[in-house]
């Protein structure tokens, strides 16, 4: 795995939330919006995964390391940015902000 905190980190996460923060405005169901950013990334870390594998085996073998370690990182980033949002909550929702 790549380092989460190399140079370009930010930049391509806030492209994916611009990208999905467009989407908003074409759809009254931010939730739907949501889900489909969950499912682009839980796809593309499947291939980006599956590209270290020989077979579907090898890559069926470390199917439990895998869910251990996404569902690790996915937690730890969500328990970030919750924590930033309760400390900065009047700032970042103030005037109910239509974006990430």
């Amino acid at each position: 795995m790549t380092q989460a905190t190399d140079n370009a980190f930010y930049d391509r996460a806030d492209a994916h939330i611009e990208l999905s923060n467009q989407q908003l405005g074409d759809s009254d169901n931010p939730g739907a919006v949501a889900a489909s950013m969950t499912f682009a990334a839980t796809r593309f870390s499947t291939w980006v995964s599956a590209r270290g594998f020989k077979s579907g085996e090898e890559m069926a073998a470390a199917r439990e390391a895998m869910l251990k370690y996404f569902c690790d990182q996915y937690r730890m980033m969500l328990e970030d940015n919750l924590d930033d949002y309760i400390a900065q909550f009047e700032q970042y929702m103030n005037g109910q902000r239509n974006d990430a």
